[in-house]
């Protein structure tokens, strides 16, 4: 595996006063030699001449947060990341690699998850280069590698949990975000570390049952929470019959048997449990 070697490259100004300076010196001695006819000098100048001009093509930019990688007759020389204008071998070939924090967004996967229920994904991926030569060397285009391997990873994760809890999971793609997220993180980078690339941040954007199947997965989840619901009206209107007979064996307001506590319990659970409003009525007779 090709790693990533660090190379320092010759400031450019300098170096480019430098050959300014060659050039016009080169030019005067020629202006010179040709009016004096000293033949070895014009020979000298004007064999000079390109090859100043080709040692001028050594000069290269690298911008901030940018690397530049050198290679020489397809071998890998060196990585400079040392910002402004430099020069090096005019001969090394020189690839531009951005060192930038980069987002990407996949597009909506249509999956299956753990209990294959059809549903729709997407993520939100934050990367960076680090290594400039594996990214470079190690897979044919690394942009492209991190966008592949991402919904990949994305994939993998979906099918490995349910979309929510039906059989009492532990984890679920949509109840526990942050631990999704983790995993999620840790899978992309797991797939990214040959390309040289750090993953910073790995989040789902998007969750969704699929079309075909959100309708019904609907109503369950509308079914599911007014059974929640009852059976907490139901608990909460026990307490308060069990209070009730309670207060008034207490303090003695009315004695019962046990044929009228049973119709008080009926009534008053009918009273608490039943979403329409009670219609009083009113007992004209005696108890018996």
């Amino acid at each position: 595996m090709i790693t990533e070697q660090k190379r320092k490259a010759l400031n450019g100004i300098p170096m480019l006063l430098l050959f300014i300076a060659l050039i016009i010196a080169d030019i005067a001695l020629l202006i010179f030699a040709g009016r004096n006819k000293i033949t070895p000098l014009l020979i000298t100048c004007i064999a000079a001449l390109p090859v100043l001009l080709i040692l001028l093509a050594g000069f290269f930019m690298v911008n901030p947060n940018e690397s530049k990688v050198l290679q020489l007759f397809g071998r890998y020389v060196g990585t400079v990341d040392d910002s402004g204008l430099r020069w090096a071998n005019p001969f090394f070939g020189k690839k531009a690699v951005s060192l930038r924090v980069r987002n990407f967004e996949s597009g909506k996967l249509k999956v299956n998850d753990s209990a294959g229920n059809p549903i729709e994904i997407a993520t939100v991926v934050v990367w960076k280069v680090v290594d400039t030569a594996e990214a470079i060397f190690e897979v044919d285009d690394y942009e492209s590698f991190v966008h592949i391997q991402t919904e990949a990873a994305l994939r993998n994760l979906a099918t490995a949990y349910p979309y929510e809890s039906h059989n009492d999971e532990k984890l679920t793609l949509r109840s526990d975000p942050q631990e999704i997220a983790n995993l999620l993180q840790k899978e992309v980078q797991d797939r990214l570390n040959k390309a040289g690339v750090k993953v910073i941040e790995a989040r789902i954007s998007h969750l969704a049952y699929a079309q075909e199947i959100a309708a019904s997965m609907l109503k369950r989840q509308q079914a599911q929470a007014i059974v929640a619901a009852r059976t907490q009206i139901v608990a909460g209107a026990v307490g308060m019959v069990e209070i009730a007979l309670q207060e008034l064996s207490k303090k003695q307001i009315i004695e019962l048997d046990d044929e009228r506590k049973a119709a008080m319990v009926s009534n008053l659970m009918v009273v608490l449990c039943s979403e329409e409003n009670a219609q009083p009525v009113v007992n004209s007779g005696s108890l018996y």
